[in-house]
C-alpha cells in the first residue's frame, strides 16, 4: 500500500510540473451487496459484499495532427467487507493511452472499463466483474460513426513461476450495422493456461476458444430493446490428453428498458461449454459455472434508483433456472465516477 502511494504522488508531481500540458485525473468506485442462494453445488450459497476503488491522475499531451496521448497511473484498491479487514488487494494501474479519431487504444495496466463492449457472462464471470478491475496488456477499440466497431484485448493473467501457471486471454469482438435495426455481432476467444515452471510432464498446457457469432436488432424508442441470437462453439483441451473437447451450444439474450426498469433474459441450450472444468475450474474456465448446464435461464430485473452522469445506484433480482436446480440472487450496487470532464459546462 505504501509503495503504491509514493508511486501515485510521484506520478503527481511528475504531471504538475509538466505545465505546458494538462493535468487530468479521475475516480472510479464500486461496491456491490450480492447475496446468492439455490444450493447449486456449482455456485454455492454465499454473500459478496465489497468496494472497489481506483483512484487514477496523469498527463494529457494534445496533437492536432496525430491526436490525443495520454500517460495515466494510479491504484486499484478492492476491499471486502468483513470483520478484520484482510483479503484487500492493492494493484497498480499505469498505462499509455492513444486517441485519434476512430481509434483508441490502451497499453500497460488499464482498468477494464475501457472496453468499448464488455464480455458476456458465458466469458466473463460475475464474480472476475467484481473482482478483476484491470486488464493487463492492450486494448484496441475502433469505433465508425455507423457506429461499427472493432475490439481486441489481450489480458496477461498470470506469470509463470514454480508456483503458478503462465495464462492469457485474448479476445476480439466486433459488430455490423446490416441495416433497419439487425446488426451481425460476436465474439472470438483464445484463452491460455500454460505450465507452471520445471513443473511434470503430467501436467499438460491448456487451450480453451471460443467463436460466438451473433445476429442482434436494435430498438430505440419509449421502450428500447435488444435481442440477441446465435451459438457458442467452445474448444478445450489438456495436450497432456491430447484430446480435443469441442461442446456446441444455442446462445439467446434479450433487454429492455423503459425509463428507470431494466429486465434482461438469457437463455442458453446445448452441452456444458466447460468440459474440462473439474480438472482446472476458474484458471482456465473464465465463464459462469452456470453455463456447465445442459439448460440454462437467467432472468435480472434490475430498478435503476439513481442515474445520472456520476452516481449510479441500482438493486437487481436475479432468478437462474437449470435442468437440475434453481438459484436466486438479490444484488445492490453503487457505482460513482468522475474525472476532469464531468462538471465542466461543455460536457
Amino acid at each position: 500500500m505504501r509503495k503504491a502511494l509514493v508511486f501515485t504522488i510521484l506520478l503527481i508531481a511528475t504531471a504538475i510540473s509538466a505545465a505546458a500540458q494538462e493535468v487530468v485525473y479521475s475516480v472510479d468506485f464500486n461496491t456491490t451487496i450480492n447475496n446468492r442462494e439455490g444450493g447449486d453445488e456449482q455456485t454455492p450459497d454465499q454473500t459478496f459484499i465489497f468496494t472497489r476503488l481506483n483512484p487514477e491522475v496523469g498527463v494529457k499531451l494534445v496533437d492536432d495532427n496525430q491526436g490525443t496521448h495520454l500517460l495515466k497511473g494510479g491504484v486499484v484498491w478492492y476491499q471486502p467487507m468483513h470483520d478484520g479487514g484482510d483479503g484487500y488487494k492493492v494493484l497498480p494501474t499505469l498505462y499509455y493511452q492513444y486517441v485519434n479519431g476512430p481509434w483508441d487504444v490502451a497499453v500497460g495496466a488499464a482498468p477494464r472499463r475501457l472496453m468499448h463492449v464488455s464480455l458476456p457472462t458465458y466469458m466473463w464471470s460475475d464474480s472476475l466483474g467484481y473482482s478483476e478491475g484491470r486488464v493487463r496488456g492492450l486494448i484496441v477499440n475502433y469505433t465508425r460513426d455507423q457506429g461499427a466497431y472493432l475490439q481486441g484485448v489481450l489480458d496477461w493473467r498470470q506469470m509463470q513461476t514454480t508456483r503458478h501457471r503462465e495464462a492469457f486471454d485474448a479476445v476480439v469482438s466486433g459488430g455490423v450495422p446490416l441495416g433497419r435495426g439487425w446488426w451481425m455481432t460476436g465474439h472470438l476467444r483464445y484463452n491460455h493456461l500454460a505450465k507452471r515452471k520445471n513443473a511434470p510432464d503430467t501436467e499438460g498446457v491448456n487451450d480453451d476458444g471460443t467463436i460466438n457469432p451473433l445476429l442482434t436488432y436494435k430498438h430505440d424508442g419509449n421502450v428500447s430493446w435488444q435481442a440477441d441470437a446465435g451459438v457458442i462453439w467452445q474448444l478445450q483441451r489438456c495436450r497432456a490428453e491430447d484430446r480435443w473437447h469441442t461442446p456446441l451450444a444455442f446462445i439467446g439474450m434479450g433487454r429492455a428498458q423503459w425509463r428507470w426498469l431494466e429486465v434482461k433474459e438469457t437463455v442458453k441450450a446445448g452441452k456444458d461449454l466447460f468440459p474440462l472444468y473439474e480438472q482446472f475450474g476458474s484458471q482456465l474456465n473464465l465463464g459462469d459455472p452456470y453455463y456447465r448446464a445442459r439448460f440454462y435461464s437467467r432472468t435480472d430485473a434490475t430498478a435503476h434508483l439513481v442515474r445520472n452522469r456520476w452516481v449510479g445506484l441500482a438493486t437487481t433480482l436475479s432468478v437462474h433456472v437449470t435442468d437440475k436446480t434453481t438459484g436466486f440472487w438479490q444484488e445492490l450496487s453503487c457505482h460513482i465516477y468522475f474525472d476532469n470532464n464531468t462538471f465542466r459546462k461543455t460536457r
